[in-house]
């Protein structure tokens, strides 16, 4: 079987090196000078009801900062809007697209029927007419005698 790898113990006799962190030089700044407020804040007495009393300064509450007014709509709602408006628009100038196409593939259908019935009507009258000049050569037919298979025109 595989036995683990052994690792050689330390000695107690091996020198050991230690890491210490050496600290960072402080970093130059400007002096800090106290400066005295504007005016000396009141002080205030205040009698608790178990009777002891409570000296300090008044503070004033602290007041927010003025929030920025928000516009009514959000300008993504805004958008989205917009969004929506512009693909309505494209939607109705595709509909009268697809309705253009269509009568004109029905335009062209009829226009090819047409041509089709007037073309088969010419061609019939002109098979069936009985009268009128036809082209080709024409042939008398008179009547002819045949006598011992030879032909006396």
């Amino acid at each position: 079987m595989n036995e683990p790898a052994k690792h050689p113990r330390p000695s107690h006799r091996e020198a050991v090196e230690v890491h210490r962190p050496t600290p960072l030089a402080p970093m130059p700044s400007t002096p800090v000078v106290p400066v005295q407020p504007g005016s000396v804040p009141s002080v205030a007495s205040v009698v608790l009801p178990d009777g002891r009393v409570v000296t300090g300064y008044t503070l004033e509450p602290a007041k927010p900062e003025p929030v920025a007014a928000k516009p009514p709509v959000s300008r993504t709602a805004v958008n989205i809007a917009l969004g929506g408006i512009g693909f309505g628009a494209v939607c109705g100038g595709l509909f009268l697209l697809t309705a253009f196409i269509t009568a004109l593939t029905a335009l062209i259908t009829q226009l090819v029927t047409l041509a089709a019935v007037i073309f088969g009507g010419w061609v019939a009258v002109q098979v069936l007419s009985a009268s009128g000049h036809r082209s080709g050569t024409t042939v008398n037919i008179r009547k002819a005698v045949f006598k011992r298979n030879h032909f006396h025109g």
